[in-house]
C-alpha cells in the first residue's frame, strides 16, 4: 500500500476512530486509553492485514512527536502551577504540614516501588517469558518496580478537570502528590537506565557526547539564569525558546544513551517558571494527547506480539494491579497526607494516585526498548496501565459516595 495512504488508514484508526468512540462513549473514560485498547484488541486479533503497512512510518514519527510534546509539558507542569486545579485564595502550608506533605509523596513513591520490585523478583520475572532481555534479574526487577510506582500526572489532571469541583480539596491534594512523584519517576528511570548500562555511558566518551553533556549544563544554567532576572522577555521569545529547550534535551539524552523522551521531560522541567506561566500549557497537552500521540499510544498496544497476549498475561495484569492498588492505599494510610482528612478521604486520594495512565506506557516503552523489560512483561504492564486509569474515576467516587466531601472551610488539605 502506498505510504500516504498508509498513513492516512493509520490516523484514521487511532487519531480518529479513538476519538469518535471517545464521543459515543459521552466521554466517561479518558481517552487516552482507548488507542490503546485498539491496538492491544489488533494485536490479540491479527484482524490487521500487514499488506495495509500499519503502523505506517509516518505515523511512527508522528507519534513519537507527540509523546515527545506530551513529556515536554509534564516537565513544564512540574515547575508551576497556574494550570493546576486550586482553591481559591489558599495559603502557603505550615512547614510542619508541608514536611507531612513531602512525606506522603515519598511514601506513596517509595512503597509501591519496594513492594513491586520484591514481587517482580520473588515471581514475575520467572515466569516464562518475563526475565529482562538485559541487565541483571534486580535491574529488571526494578523496572517493573518503577512502573507499579507510577502516579500519571497528565491524565490525572483530565480526570481531576472531570470529577469537577465537588472535591477539589481531595483531587487537588492528589495532583500535587503526582507532580513531585512524576519528577521523581523520571530522575529514578534516568538513574535504572544509567545503572543498567553499567557506567558505559561515559566510557569512550566522543566529543558528540561530550558535546550532550554540555547542552544539559546550558540548559540547566540558562534556565536557572532566566528565572533570576527580574525582566520577563517577550511572549515571541519565549514561544522561540520553547522548542530549543524540547529538541536541545531530546537530541543530548538520546546521545547520553538514554531516551528521548527523558530529556524532552528534563528539557520542560528546566523551563523557568516565569515563562511556563505565560503559556497555554494545558491547550499544549492537550492537543498532543488528542491530535498526535494517540499514534503512539495505537502503536504501542499494536506492536505487542499477539501471541503474549491471553489469559496468563490477564491473570498477571490484575495480580499486578491489585499490588499497585493495595501498595498506593497503604502507603497514604500509613503517612496521610493532610492530618485533617478521614480515613475514606485518605482512601479517596490513594485512589487517585493509583492511576497509572500514559507514564507507566512511556516507562515501560522506554525500559522495554532499552531491554529491561520483555515483550510478557510489556504486555501485561500496558495491560495493567489501561485497567488502572479505567479504575480511577469509579473508585473515588465510590469511595466517597456514602460520605460526599462538603464545603471543606477553612480546613487546608494541600
Amino acid at each position: 500500500m502506498h505510504s500516504a495512504l498508509a498513513f492516512a488508514l493509520d490516523a484514521l484508526i487511532f487519531i480518529g476512530l479513538a476519538w469518535t468512540v471517545w464521543r459515543a462513549l459521552g466521554r466517561s473514560i479518558p481517552i487516552a486509553v482507548i488507542p490503546i485498547i485498539i491496538g492491544l484488541l489488533l494485536a490479540a486479533t491479527g484482524a490487521l492485514p500487514a499488506s495495509w503497512g500499519i503502523p505506517s512510518k509516518p505515523g511512527d514519527q508522528l507519534g513519537l512527536l507527540g509523546v515527545l510534546l506530551l513529556a515536554f509539558t509534564a516537565g513544564l507542569e512540574t515547575r508551576q502551577s497556574a494550570h493546576l486545579p486550586s482553591a481559591p485564595g489558599a495559603a502557603p502550608l505550615p512547614r510542619t504540614q508541608a514536611m507531612r506533605f513531602i512525606a506522603s509523596a515519598g511514601m506513596a513513591l517509595l512503597l509501591p516501588f519496594a513492594l513491586g520490585t520484591l514481587a517482580a523478583h520473588s515471581y514475575f520475572t520467572g515466569l516464562p517469558g518475563w526475565a529482562a532481555p538485559k541487565g541483571g534479574a534486580w535491574t529488571g526487577s526494578m523496572a517493573i518496580g518503577l512502573c507499579i510506582a507510577v502516579s500519571a500526572l497528565p491524565v490525572l489532571i483530565g480526570i481531576v478537570r472531570e470529577l469537577g469541583p465537588l472535591h477539589r480539596p481531595l483531587t487537588q491534594l492528589a495532583v500535587r502528590i503526582a507532580v513531585i512523584d512524576d519528577a521523581v519517576l523520571w530522575t529514578g528511570l534516568a538513574l535504572l537506565l544509567i545503572a543498567a548500562e553499567g557506567g558505559s555511558l561515559l566510557a569512550g566518551a566522543s566529543s558528540l557526547t561530550a558535546l550532550a553533556l554540555g547542552v544539559v549544563v546550558l540548559l540547566a544554567a540558562a534556565g536557572t539564569l532566566a528565572q533570576r532576572m527580574r525582566t520577563e522577555p517577550p511572549a515571541w521569545l519565549v514561544w522561540l525558546a520553547l522548542p530549543l529547550f524540547l529538541v536541545a534535551g531530546a537530541w543530548a539524552s538520546s546521545r547520553l544513551g538514554l531516551h528521548a523522551l527523558l530529556g524532552a521531560y528534563f528539557g520542560g522541567a528546566m523551563v523557568p517558571p516565569a515563562w511556563t506561566k505565560r503559556l497555554p500549557v494545558e491547550r499544549i497537552g492537550h492537543f498532543a494527547l488528542i491530535g498526535i500521540a494517540p499514534l503512539f499510544f495505537g502503536h504501542s498496544g499494536l506492536k505487542i506480539d499477539g501471541s503474549v497476549l491471553g489469559w496468563a498475561s490477564l491473570q498477571a495484569s490484575i495480580a499486578l494491579l491489585v499490588l499497585a492498588v493495595l501498595a498506593k492505599l497503604a502507603a497514604v494510610l500509613l503517612c496521610p497526607p493532610a492530618s485533617a482528612l478521614s480515613r475514606r478521604e485518605t482512601l479517596a486520594v490513594g485512589a487517585l494516585l493509583q492511576c497509572k495512565g500514559l507514564m507507566e506506557i512511556v516507562a515501560a516503552t522506554i525500559l522495554r526498548d532499552k531491554g529491561l523489560l520483555s515483550e510478557h512483561a510489556f504486555a501485561a504492564l500496558v495491560t495493567l496501565a489501561v485497567l488502572s486509569t479505567l479504575l480511577t474515576g469509579p473508585f473515588f467516587r465510590a469511595l466517597l459516595r456514602r460520605r460526599p466531601l462538603a464545603d471543606t472551610g477553612g480546613r487546608q488539605t494541600a
